[in-house]
């Protein structure tokens, strides 16, 4: 009877040890399977997020107020002339939104912390841009607010802009 017993213990340590092989084998298998399917979403999912980055950059350089005045007096040479400061605000305004608007679908692709330096990027800007036609005498002309707000903008250092794309780059490299 011991040895029967005996017996039934080495095959039941026999099949123990043999399910230990297979289910290590089983789990490694799946973990290399895991690997190779986010291996092959990353090629996929790559190349999109690199240009999301680079949408995400344009549009922080198309916001900056000299970028925008520049595109303001190729399309409207005049404008900086005959328009009022109001008028030029108004264009700046838009067009902040506007970019930001067209590129929001780009936040799925980068990281929550960036992509709140974007929208604070953002709201930080329009905030200038209303402030400093808000420091300026009610007979102010565009140019006047163009000059004043270029002044302002270039003499305060690292803008919210500034350190959004600087962010941003750093990130993308990481994904590199």
């Amino acid at each position: 009877m011991t040895e029967i017993l005996l017996i039934i213990l080495a095959i039941a340590v026999v099949i123990f040890g043999f399910w230990m092989i297979q289910y290590s084998q089983f789990r490694n298998e799946e973990k290399k399977r895991q690997f190779e399917l986010k291996r092959e979403s990353q090629k996929a999912v790559s190349p999109i997020r690199l240009r999301a980055y680079e949408r995400l950059a344009l549009l922080l350089e198309r916001t900056k107020p000299e970028h925008m005045l520049m595109e303001l007096r190729s399309k409207e040479p005049e404008a900086l002339a005959t328009w009022t400061v109001a008028q030029v605000q108004q264009y700046l305004l838009q067009t902040i939104r506007l970019e930001f608007d067209h590129n929001q679908s780009q936040q799925v692709y980068v990281s929550d912390e960036v992509w709140d330096m974007i929208v604070n990027a953002r709201d930080q800007l329009a905030t200038f841009v209303i402030a400093i036609a808000g420091q300026l005498p009610p007979d102010a002309t565009a140019q006047m607010y163009a000059s004043t707000l270029m002044t302002a903008f270039v003499s305060n250092g690292l803008t919210p802009t500034d350190k959004a794309l600087e962010e941003l780059k750093a990130e993308a490299k990481e994904m590199m």
